[in-house]
């Protein structure tokens, strides 16, 4: 028997211990060759203003008792962030009615995935939100969380899934723009392993401190900057972005496993959901879907 600790016995899991050592990322193309019209350019400074934004398993998740993760090595960037030990937010007494009807309401504007739909009745949004603003927890619109971002309304968040989803199960999700971790908590009930990139310092702790009392063994949140998306755990079969570019930037597009999908606002002042598909080494198929309004994209790190 190996004397070597089983790494599954830490909370959360460090990023090694998923990927592998011995992990190849995917063959790229060249960059000299052809990529549909919206895979070839980034949106820094876009300047728009701020707006909101496993598989087929419905099961409730069972916190389990762990071991406190060791402290990890090398770049965050590279590792896997062990949440903060801190209080979840005070229970505000958001019944659980609440938040069915405001799952019955997005169902009523045209979500029907029923995996999605139950991942967004099992996600207490309040906690995810300032206990000022809890009152609006479940009404259908966004919600400022700080540094000129928003919680996207609930709306958004199930059909951007959805679209995602495409009734199949998602093993490997990537998220840029962890925010204040609600949808990544979300994302957590319909993708067997969920990663999300955060370049904004503060929000990344925000959302490590709402996200801790969950206990989410397969997600795990990165300080980075999310238009390089993370090489390290790609390829993707589900990539989600928060924020708004003029196009989608290539590295992400590189990312995306083949026959995987991303889903994505693009554009400035008049924004559209975008979904792209890999249907290639070499080649993706964009399909442009309903308007949106979402903070812009932006690279680097604050």
């Amino acid at each position: 028997m190996s004397d070597k600790p089983d790494k599954r016995s830490t909370f959360p899991l460090p990023l090694s211990s998923v990927t592998g050592s011995k992990r190849a990322g995917p063959a790229f193309p060249p960059a000299k060759v052809a990529t549909p019209q919206t895979a070839t350019r980034n949106a820094a400074g876009s300047g728009v203003p701020g707006g909101p934004g496993g598989p087929g398993d419905t099961r409730s998740y069972v916190p389990r008792v762990v071991l406190p993760p060791a402290k990890p090595h090398g770049d965050a960037y590279q590792r896997a962030q062990p949440l903060p030990v801190a209080a979840p937010r005070p229970d505000t007494g958001v019944s659980d009615a609440i938040r069915r009807a405001m799952v019955a309401r997005v169902a009523k504007q045209g979500v029907q995935d029923g995996v999605v739909l139950k991942a967004l009745e099992t996600v207490q949004r309040h906690r995810f939100i300032e206990p000022a603003l809890s009152a609006q927890a479940y009404v259908d619109a966004s919600l400022p969380i700080g540094h000129n971002q928003t919680i996207s309304r609930p709306y958004i968040v199930a059909r951007m899934l959805e679209v995602l989803r495409n009734g199949n199960a998602l093993t490997r999700v990537l998220e840029i723009g962890t925010g204040c971790g609600y949808q990544a908590a979300v994302l957590s009930h319909i993708a067997k392993d969920v990663f999300s990139v955060e370049r904004i310092r503060q929000l990344h702790e925000l959302a490590k401190t709402n996200l801790r009392h969950l206990r989410i063994v397969n997600l795990r949140l990165h300080y980075g900057d999310g238009m390089l998306g993370l090489p390290q755990a790609a390829p993707f079969d589900g990539i989600i972005l928060a924020a708004a570019g003029l196009e989608v930037p290539q590295a992400l597009l590189e990312q995306l496993s083949v026959g995987g999908r991303l889903v994505a606002p693009v554009g400035a002042q008049v924004q559209h959901l975008q979904l792209i598909t890999r249907t290639g080494k070499a080649e993706w198929m964009s399909e442009t879907l309903e308007g949106c309004h979402f903070v812009p994209l932006r690279p680097g790190t604050v």
